[in-house]
Formats: structure tokens, C-alpha cells, sequence
């Protein structure tokens, strides 16, 4: 299991605070920079392949999944409430 650090995603729609995570990304493995989608993201999570983690304000914190009322799957960081989304304020990925 290897814990990744996204530093960056791409959404549906940029704009939009309400669209949803498309790609979660992050460039300092090894491996050089690398991309996943979220379904991969959450999948991953799921069976304990890799974790995830943002860095904001000085700490680090862990990327969990969560599931909408209409029952949908995303991610979100652990002390998330409705705003902000530490997610969601990440910069866009390049590349």
C-alpha cells in the first residue's frame, strides 16, 4: 500500500463548485507525476491498494469515500463539512 498526495484534480465543470471530481492527480512518487479517476481513486481506497491525502494549512488529511443520498460514490477529505472542500480547491491538472 503506498499513501499518494493529490495536489491536483480535474472537475466536470471548473466553474462550478457543485460539479464533481473527475481526476484526482499528484506528482511526487517515484515514478514521476501521475493521474487516476476518481472511480479508481475509490476503488483503490476500497481494497486497500493505496490511500490518499491532501496537504492543506500545514497537515495532512486523509481522502475517504462517501456516498451521496442518491447513492453515489466520491471523494472527500475526513474533516470536510460543506465548505470548504479541501478537494475541490485544489488547481487544476496539466498534462
Amino acid at each position: 500500500m503506498a499513501d499518494l498526495q493529490i495536489t491536483c484534480i480535474n472537475k466536470s465543470d471548473r466553474m462550478n463548485p457543485h460539479e464533481r471530481i473527475l481526476r484526482v492527480g499528484g506528482g511526487q512518487t517515484i515514478l514521476g507525476s501521475w493521474r487516476k479517476s476518481q472511480e479508481e481513486a475509490i476503488s483503490e481506497i476500497e481494497t486497500g491498494t493505496n490511500r490518499f491525502y491532501v496537504h492543506v494549512g500545514g497537515k495532512s488529511v486523509w481522502v475517504i469515500v462517501a456516498t451521496s443520498r442518491f447513492g453515489n460514490k466520491y471523494l472527500k477529505t475526513e474533516d470536510d463539512g460543506e465548505q470548504p472542500n479541501n478537494l475541490l480547491s485544489l488547481p487544476e491538472c496539466r498534462g
